[in-house]
């Protein structure tokens, strides 16, 4: 997560400030739709991603502490912040 620019070729346009959650888990997947069709992923982890977007800060990444678990599991090399508990 980060600022990005709205046009990389006029960056006097500005820059977007990105924030992410991130969870893992279970889901489940479908096309949805006949007119339009879409890609949708379903389920819990889902709705826990979902929740740690919305309380996430400005440019950062937030994730659960099961992914953070994973993450320091599977890669340790990767530097992780605690931001305490979240209400």
């Amino acid at each position: 997560a980060s600022q990005t620019l709205v046009d990389e070729s006029d960056p006097s346009q500005g820059s977007v400030i990105t924030r992410a959650g991130m969870h893992s888990g279970p889901v489940v997947a479908d096309v949805v739709g006949l007119r339009n069709p879409r890609y949708c992923l379903f389920g819990d982890t889902v709705n826990t991603a979902s929740r740690m977007e919305s309380n996430s800060q400005a440019g950062r990444v937030h994730c659960s502490e099961f992914t953070a678990q994973n993450l320091r599991r599977q890669s340790p090399s990767i530097v992780l912040e605690s931001r305490g508990s979240i209400d």
